[in-house]
């Protein structure tokens, strides 16, 4: 078998890596070409995007505006066989509709925060959710690794 093949997540190993990880590396593209990578916290919609807030005049938005096409990427592990990770190629989308960054804001400060949803934290966030956008990565092509499905034989 292809080793490839062979230590690649099956689709529900991937959606629980991704649901489970606490950040993920953004990788957008500058005007001069060169990649722009920053960590983010994110959340996963149940048709598969990935979003994420930030503020709308950041420089990853104008890089998206720019250049949609965008990388994800989450990496665990620290020695070679317990290497395990997740790369995400795709088209990025920004929207600005604040009740929608509101929604997104609370969903992250259940995960992050283990917060629960609150009308007066809600309320609280949206003078900054009105700066802010979501970003959305409609995923296009995906690679994973796990390097420990080898079981040692490398």
């Amino acid at each position: 078998m292809n080793r490839r093949k062979q230590i690649e997540l099956t689709d529900d190993e991937r959606q629980r890596y991704l649901e489970d990880a606490h950040t993920i590396i953004l990788t957008t593209i500058d005007k001069r070409g060169y990649p722009h990578s920053v960590a983010m916290w994110f959340m996963v919609d149940p048709d598969g995007s990935v979003v994420m807030t930030t503020f709308q005049k950041s420089q990853k938005v104008l890089n998206i505006r720019r250049n949609p096409k965008v990388a994800l990427l989450i990496e665990s592990g620290r020695s070679y066989e317990s290497l395990k990770g997740l790369l995400i190629r795709g088209t990025a989308t920004v929207e600005p509709d604040t009740e929608k960054v509101l929604d997104l804001l609370e969903r992250v400060n259940v995960k992050y925060h283990g917060l629960k949803p609150d009308p007066a934290l809600r309320e609280g966030l949206r003078g900054q959710a009105s700066k802010r956008c979501i970003v959305r990565i409609h995923p296009e092509r995906v690679a994973s690794w796990d390097h420990q499905k080898l079981g040692g034989a490398y």
